[in-house]
């Protein structure tokens, strides 16, 4: 009995989800399937529960720096059972960037969504506990978005000092 290879992974994608699956790319092997943001918790449910990918390796955000669908969101999904990976990819923009939790499909995600928040300000609805990781809640800024300047904002966030003391 063969597996399905991920090309018929996004071909049943599309077949479900019709107009919601908006490109499919093939880059050094690896299969990246961009979603509409509407869309992407019903098609991470769908892969995990139809297409056996039960395992959330990993979730990032990455800042486009364009003007529209600014932000962009990649889950990194592995299928154990046939040994596959598909990357899936939607886009939010930059005012309001909100996407639907993915930790009550993965319990995985929970810091993986936490952490793109308190780097790129991308919000994740109803999750479950929804604290920076990193920075203090009431930091402003998110470092890894591209306007951020290199070597941060000066002031903005009290730093050690980089000598101890001498007495």
């Amino acid at each position: 009995m063969s597996h399905p290879t991920p090309a018929q992974v996004v071909e049943a994608l599309r077949k479900t989800f019709g107009d919601a699956v908006l490109e499919e790319q093939v880059h050094q092997g690896d299969t990246f399937v961009r979603v509409d943001a509407a869309r992407i918790h019903d098609v991470l449910l769908d892969l995990r529960d139809t297409h056996a990918f039960i395992y959330l390796s990993d979730l990032f955000g990455i800042d486009r720096f364009t003007a529209e669908q600014r932000f962009e969101v990649c889950y990194n999904l592995v299928s154990l059972k046939h040994g596959t990976r598909i990357f899936v990819k939607t886009r939010v923009e930059e005012t309001d960037p909100v996407l639907p939790t993915a930790s009550d499909i993965w319990t995985g995600a929970n810091w993986n969504e936490r952490e793109t928040y308190d780097m790129f300000g991308i919000r994740f609805e109803g999750h479950p506990d929804f604290r920076r990781v990193y920075l203090p809640e009431d930091f402003e800024h998110f470092p890894l978005r591209k306007e951020f300047p290199l070597l941060g904002i000066p002031g903005s966030l009290g730093l050690p000092h980089t000598t101890p003391d001498r007495e």
